[in-house]
């Protein structure tokens, strides 16, 4: 809601006329109306700005391309910027600078500012679309998006009357709040909640690591199990099978998913919650991590009019969001894509997507061949876990179809040798294949706290680095700080291996060639390994050498 003081300022210049700013003015007291001046025929924001720096003797700033750390952005809520229209964008010892384009507030806000940030404040004066840059560059705290978490699941409240034997009360639900807030705003990709003997601990998987960041007492361990079972539409009275379910909030305003899963153990149930945020979800495929030439190599297997290919690597490695992305790519008015997943993790427009369900009976298996029914261009299935769903996604390959898939496999060789294991032709593999990625995903230096650390060559050499480049290159590592939770992280990236299926690659798995040997073929061919392309990340100061050496396979090919 704009303040009647501003309105009047703005209406003494002329640039907007009582009517349209009593419209502006009907906004709720959370909304920032002033953002709309912008668009108004007649109001020049450089101009207002400069008369109201003469008119209250202000110091003006243009902050359009000013870079103001996150941290300092933040040392005011959300809802006090809001609510007087000013942005913290510097801070000493004893002061704190805050830009505003309000003049009106300085005088009712320095007195309340000084008293919440304990410093002395001082204001400049900046134009409007300056202060909404800013304003964008604000993160939630995880108090304003407790207060701004709206349920989406429809089903919750008739379920939570049926319960009797524990007594969920407000402050069981600020509880559960506040953790899936706090989830958010530190990036978790998961949530654990895990009862024991004496305690009830939460943990949060951050860049990889779990952290535990919660031990409530265990008097609360039934209520906010019960809680979170009600959120995610499982069965509360059941605690003796494994359930799955699913909770879906607004929170900020930002849509997130949240796949949940129970599991009875000795004392008591532990729910683990996967953070599905669509918003982070890399749909770029120039911004994934590949290298040029792997990128060019992957694009070219996915471009093919038929053929196999196959993303590889642990759980949590990123398969799914590589996949996404070259289905964003092949998304086309002239495609028909059809994908099977366990589950569906983000639902993309356009794309015919189906949730496996094993009880009753549709299978990756039953799901394929449907597919083929259903006149495809390109199918997609989650993973190839056995004999009957590789041979159907070879015959899909071989007919015609382009086929994307997952395997768990340590590197890109190797896929090859778990295929021919699975009991599938070597004819029908060189036949069908068209390339092979393989990834794993390093924790990225804090950018914020990063030094560079001192190693000697032999050091470097040691670990797959050339003599005449271990001596040039520096190595860095995080010193930790704030901003990363003091682990010198903050952030993934993700390394490859392409593996493009060459005219002697084909020869070798027709001979049964061993993986190694496949290996050294492709990296005759020009293939890069994941230790390899795990130490340019070394080289180009992204990653550390403890990450490159623990997620990149041991040898050195």
């Amino acid at each position: 809601m704009i303040r009647k003081e501003f309105i009047d300022i703005v209406t003494n210049t002329g640039m907007a006329t009582l009517k349209e700013l009593r419209r502006l003015a009907m906004g709720k007291e959370d909304e920032i109306n002033e953002f709309e001046l912008l668009s108004m025929p007649y109001f020049d924001e450089m101009k207002f700005a400069k008369i109201c720096s003469e008119r209250f003797s202000m110091t003006f700033i243009d902050l359009r391309n000013a870079k103001v750390p996150t941290d300092t952005l933040s040392t005011l809520k959300k809802k006090l910027v809001i609510k007087y229209r000013a942005i913290p964008i510097q801070k000493t010892g004893t002061k704190v600078t805050l830009a505003t384009f309000d003049p009106s507030v300085i005088q009712e806000a320095t007195k309340e500012l000084s008293d919440v940030l304990k410093k002395q404040v001082e204001f400049i004066l900046t134009n409007i679309s300056s202060w909404r840059k800013l304003y964008s560059g604000i993160k939630d705290s995880v108090d304003d998006l407790i207060n701004n978490i709206q349920e989406v699941t429809s089903n919750s409240a008739a379920a939570e009357e049926n319960i009797k034997a524990e007594d969920i009360s407000d402050d069981v639900v600020t509880f559960v709040n506040r953790l899936l807030a706090e989830a958010y705003v530190k990036k978790a990709s998961d949530i654990h909640v895990e009862p024991y003997e004496r305690i009830f601990r939460v943990r949060f998987r951050i860049d990889g690591n779990l952290v535990e960041v919660a031990q409530p007492p265990k008097s609360m361990m039934a209520s906010v199990l019960s809680r979170l079972k009600i959120m995610s539409q499982m069965d509360i009275s059941e605690k003796r099978k494994p359930q799955d379910g699913r909770i879906k909030l607004l929170i900020g305003g930002t849509p997130i998913d949240y796949r949940v899963s129970s599991l009875p153990t000795l004392f008591g149930e532990k729910i683990v919650l996967r953070l599905l945020d669509s918003s982070n979800l890399q749909l770029d495929m120039t911004k994934l991590g590949f290298e040029a030439k792997q990128l060019e190599g992957f694009k070219e297997g996915i471009h093919r009019p038929y053929g196999m290919c196959l993303v590889t690597g642990p759980t949590g490695s990123g398969k799914t969001t590589t996949l996404y992305s070259a289905i964003a790519e092949l998304n086309t008015p002239d495609n028909n894509i059809s994908t099977a997943e366990d589950p569906v993790e983000f639902n993309l427009e356009g794309i015919n997507q189906v949730n496996v369900k094993k009880e009753v009976g549709l299978t990756f298996a039953t799901a394929l061949k449907a597919f083929l029914r259903q006149d495809p261009d390109i199918i997609m299935v989650g993973e190839i876990r056995d004999l009957e769903v590789g041979e159907i996604a070879v015959e899909a390959a071989l007919t015609g179809h382009l086929v994307l898939s997952t395997l768990h496999t340590n590197d890109a060789p190797s896929t090859v040798t778990r295929l021919l294991n699975m009991g599938i032709e070597p004819f029908l593999v060189v036949a069908a294949l068209n390339v092979i990625v393989a990834q794993r995903l390093c924790r990225k230096i804090c950018m914020n706290c990063r030094e560079e650390r001192k190693t000697l060559p032999d050091e470097l050499i040691a670990v797959g680095f050339a003599p005449a480049s271990a001596e040039k290159i520096k190595v860095f590592q995080g010193k930790g700080c704030d901003l990363c939770n003091n682990t010198g992280y903050k952030g993934r990236i993700a390394i490859y291996e392409v593996l493009m299926v060459t005219p002697k690659i084909r020869e070798l798995i027709l001979r049964n060639a061993s993986g190694d040997d496949i290996k050294k073929q492709a990296i005759r061919d020009g293939m890069k390994t994941l230790r390899m392309c795990a130490l340019t990340k070394v080289a180009q100061g992204l990653t550390t050498l403890e990450e490159a050496v623990t997620n990149s396979s041991s040898d050195q090919i």
